[in-house]
């Protein structure tokens, strides 16, 4: 089922899929064109709902480009409710499985990742960039990193801990998950003035900052 419609993604790394193949499968017994001019009448609006693009083609006895659109998920199971037929049901809960599949958590965040690297990348296409940063005492704690972000601190580390980045030891203190850790935390020992106790605490790094910023944008906003 997984190959059932060709599903890409569109330079916002949104699932999309192809006006014409939709068409296709559907087997819409109508012209491309004539349908999805039809189509369109329901009222998506270009560049919310889809983009439309000329697809050049090699035609042995020439001809115009045939034209195609960018159909977003939510077009896409849109019209193949309006299909009313077998076809379209199975396209419909096809794009629901897909759209299952983008949403969860760990897709969410291995977006959410490649969003902060490319980000990262543009700043500075430099391996020491967050070293040189660590080194200007930018790292940050919860309490800080969540008032900057602005969300408040409880929201913020249940959130963390909800999406498996975090835990809490036995001593109650937050130690991130060796496994999500990949740049996004650093520890760091300290020594208490008063008593000479040493331990450590768990900082936040600037990469860690950008990928939680992208990931709870929701909440943040």
């Amino acid at each position: 089922m997984n190959d059932l419609i060709a599903v890409t993604q569109n330079e916002n790394m949104e699932p999309v899929v192809s006006g014409r193949e939709l068409h296709r499968f559907l087997e819409i017994n109508e012209r491309y064109n004539d349908w999805i001019h039809r189509m369109l009448d329901y009222g998506f609006i270009e560049n919310v709902d889809y983009m439309s693009f000329t697809e050049k083609t090699v035609k042995p006895k020439g001809g115009r480009p045939m034209k195609d659109h960018v159909l977003k998920l939510d077009m896409a199971k849109e019209l193949s409710m309006l299909a009313r037929n077998e076809k379209g049901k199975v396209a419909r809960k096809y794009f629901i499985e897909i759209e299952k599949e983008y949403n969860s958590p760990d897709k969410v965040m291995a977006r959410a990742l490649m969003i902060a690297n490319n980000v990262i990348a543009e700043l500075k296409p430099k391996a020491e960039y967050f070293d040189e940063l660590v080194d200007r005492n930018l790292l940050t704690n919860f309490r800080d990193t969540a008032k900057e972000l602005g969300i408040k601190e409880k929201v913020f580390i249940n959130e963390l801990m909800a999406r498996g980045y975090i835990y809490r030891d036995k001593k109650r203190k937050l130690k991130p998950y060796a496994e999500k850790n990949k740049g996004l935390f650093e520890l760091k020992e300290y020594v208490n003035e008063r008593n000479g106790h040493t331990g450590t605490q768990t900082l936040i790094t600037p990469k860690g900052r950008e990928t939680f910023r992208l990931l709870l944008q929701k909440q943040i906003a």
